[in-house]
C-alpha cells in the first residue's frame, strides 16, 4: 500500500462513510502553539488535532534530543486516547510539506499500525469543505498493546558506525544547517561525521511528493549499492528524517531506519565528534 493518499481519494472515502480518522498534524518548531491555533480556526471536518510536542514526543531530559520518542507504553496509551484502534484507517496531514504527518505515519507504522496514509500535498491540496468546530478524540474501548518501534536506531549504533561505516547516514536538514551555518535550533552547529545531506524539501514538487519514479532515480543515484536496511535517517530532532524515510518507501526502497534522537541528541554530548 502506498504511504500517500490523494485529496480526491480522501474525499471519496469520507463521502462513502468509511471509518477514517483524520489527524491534523500542523506544527511550527519556532511557535509550538501555531498548529493547534490553525486547527481551531479551520480544518478538514471531523479531524482531531495531534500535537508534535504533546502526542508524538516523550519527556526531554536535556540529552535525548528536542523531540524524543515516547516510550512504547506511553505511545500505546496515546494511540488509545486518540482513538487509533488497530483497524482504524488513519490519514495524517499538515500544511508544512507533510513533515509532521510523516512523523505520525512513521510512529504508527513502526509500532505495527499498517493502515495509515499521508495526505499528499496536505491542506494545500484539499479542495473539500473546511470546518471550525474542534473534535475531541474518541478513545478506544480497549487498551492498545505496546509494541517496540521497528526500525529505530539508538545513538550507540550511530557512534559505532563512525568506525564500521556499515550504514549510510542521511541528514534531512537544510544544507546550511548541515554545514553548521545559521544554526538557530540547536546549541552546536554541524553534522554527524560521514553523513550525507538530502534536504527533505528535495522530495517535493511544491507541496506534493515527487513521483515514485523520480524519487527512485534520485535515491538510486545517491545510495549507489547501499541497501535500504543500511540507511539510517536523521535530522535535527527526528521529525523531517521521517519525510526522507517516507520518500524512500514511496520510491520502493523499503526498510531504511530512523535515528530519532538525531542531531539534537548527538550534539548534547561534547565527546561525540562534529563535522562541518
Amino acid at each position: 500500500m502506498t504511504p500517500l493518499i490523494s485529496a480526491n481519494q480522501l474525499e471519496e472515502i469520507i463521502n462513502s462513510g468509511e471509518n477514517v480518522l483524520l489527524c491534523d498534524c500542523r506544527f511550527d518548531l519556532v511557535d509550538p502553539l501555531m498548529g493547534r491555533k490553525s486547527y481551531e480556526e479551520s480544518h478538514i471536518p471531523g479531524a482531531i488535532y495531534v500535537d508534535l510536542d504533546k502526542d508524538l514526543s516523550g519527556a526531554k531530559n536535556g540529552t535525548n534530543g528536542r523531540h524524543p520518542l515516547p516510550s512504547p507504553e506511553a505511545w500505546a496509551k496515546t494511540k488509545a486516547r486518540l482513538g487509533i484502534s488497530p483497524n482504524t484507517l488513519v490519514v495524517a496531514y499538515d500544511k508544512q510539506g507533510s513533515v509532521y504527518a510523516s512523523r505520525l505515519w512513521w510512529m504508527l507504522k513502526a509500532t505495527g499500525h499498517a493502515n495509515v496514509r499521508v495526505l499528499d500535498g496536505g491542506l494545500d491540496a484539499w479542495n473539500g469543505p473546511m470546518g471550525s468546530i474542534p473534535r475531541a478524540p474518541t478513545p478506544c474501548n480497549q487498551p492498545i498493546a505496546p509494541m517496540p518501534y521497528a526500525g529505530l536506531v539508538l545513538v550507540d549504533e550511530v557512534v559505532a558506525n563512525l568506525e564500521t561505516k556499515k550504514n549510510k547516514i542521511i541528514d534531512a536538514r537544510g544544507e546550511d544547517r548541515f554545514r553548521g551555518q545559521n544554526e538557530t535550533l540547536d546549541p552546536v552547529g554541524g553534522h554527524i561525521p560521514g553523513a550525507m545531506n538530502r534536504f527533505f524539501k528535495n522530495n517535493l514538487n511544491a507541496t506534493a511528493f515527487k513521483t515514485p519514479e523520480q524519487l527512485f532515480k534520485e535515491f538510486s543515484e545517491s545510495l549507489g549499492t547501499t541497501k535500504p536496511s543500511e540507511v539510517i535517517h536523521q535530522c535535527g530532532s527526528g521529525v523531517t528524517a521521517c519525510h526522507n524515510l517516507l520518500a524512500m518507501e514511496l520510491a520502493g526502497f523499503k526498510g531504511s531506519r530512523l535515528y530519532a534522537g538525531s542531531w539534537s541528541e548527538w550534539c548534547a554530548d561534547p565527546k561525540r565528534p562534529v563535522e562541518l
